[in-house]
């Protein structure tokens, strides 16, 4: 039995066939949000895979499972998911796995209506006018999921809410600004119209970048003036990480810290990524990584001492 089942107190053969799924989900495609999950405890990383899994299910029925209608496709799993919290059986292993996860932590059930209604519009909503409505959209999609975690990670502080879901539209804002080209591609344009017009862009200037691979000076200044913004974000939600649980924070300041990481990388290319992707080096992931885990550990022999 893997080591951090049994650190969890998963012992059921379903359940943890259920929660390795979950963990080979955030492996694979959540590079950065993976290697930050290592810092936590042995036991609180299965809900943490639980967690992230199920977003990644929902997020590719949208994207990636072309023979499915993803409108469909997300009624059935929002129902599925209502059946499993009453204690139905479930086919879908993130399901299985994240019912468990709510029941163990009491997480509120109603934070998953906003995420899957977030991912409705994703079926149709291709792009958002004014940042306002986009907050909106990443209530759902993002601050959410970082007030779904808390319970996870545990808290010292009753105010630690407002912070984690920052932290969430952060890290969302930063995906966005990494993958503007990549979304081009499935037809939508996160960054407000607004925001963006306001520097002369709209989306036909985006589409005659990525398809030349060029960035013209007005995408430049706009994507400036948008990473300052989530970079103001990043600084609302640094307050929170001293009012989560000691033996948690390592995980969440080098999530923080590398996803910001991923700002300078977008800065450093000279906003150059309509048409390739930045990426957080391994040196540099190493860099930060390995200090917090060697925090993480003291923290936890300190706890058992």
């Amino acid at each position: 039995m893997p080591p951090e089942l049994v650190a969890a107190g998963i012992t059921d053969p379903a359940l943890q066939r259920a929660y390795r799924a979950c963990r080979d989900l955030n492996a694979a495609h959540g590079r950065t949000y993976f290697l930050a999950t290592r810092l936590l405890t042995p036991d609180r990383r299965p809900a943490i895979h639980a967690l992230y899994g199920f977003a990644r299910y929902a997020d590719d029925i949208v994207d990636t499972l072309g023979a499915v209608d993803p409108a469909a496709g997300l009624d059935e799993l929002g129902l599925a998911l209502v059946a499993a919290f009453e204690g139905g059986p479930s086919e879908v292993p993130v399901i299985t796995a994240v019912a468990d996860t709510v029941s163990r932590y009491g997480i509120d059930r109603r934070l998953f209506a906003p995420f899957l209604t977030s991912m409705r519009q994703d079926t149709h909503v291709t792009s958002y006018a004014t940042m306002a409505e986009l907050d909106e959209y990443m209530f759902g999609s993002a601050a959410v999921i970082g007030l779904q975690v808390l319970p996870v990670l545990g808290t010292v502080s009753p105010e630690a809410a407002e912070p984690a879901a920052a932290l969430g539209r952060a890290f969302q804002l930063t995906n966005f600004l990494r993958d503007v080209g990549e979304d081009l591609d499935r037809g939508r344009v996160y960054l407000p119209q607004d925001e963006l017009g306001a520097f002369g862009v709209d989306r036909d200037l985006l589409v005659w970048c990525r398809t030349r691979r060029r960035v013209d000076p007005r995408v430049r200044r706009a994507l400036a003036h948008l990473v300052a913004r989530t970079r103001a974000i990043y600084r609302r939600a640094a307050p929170g990480i001293p009012m989560l649980a000691p033996e948690s924070r390592d995980c969440v300041r080098t999530a923080f810290t590398l996803y910001g990481g991923i700002l300078d990388e977008i800065v450093a290319a000279d906003y150059d990524v309509l048409y390739r992707r930045v990426r957080v080096g391994t040196g540099r992931r190493a860099a930060v990584a390995l200090p917090g885990l060697a925090r993480a550990v003291a923290v936890r022999r300190l706890r058992r001492s």
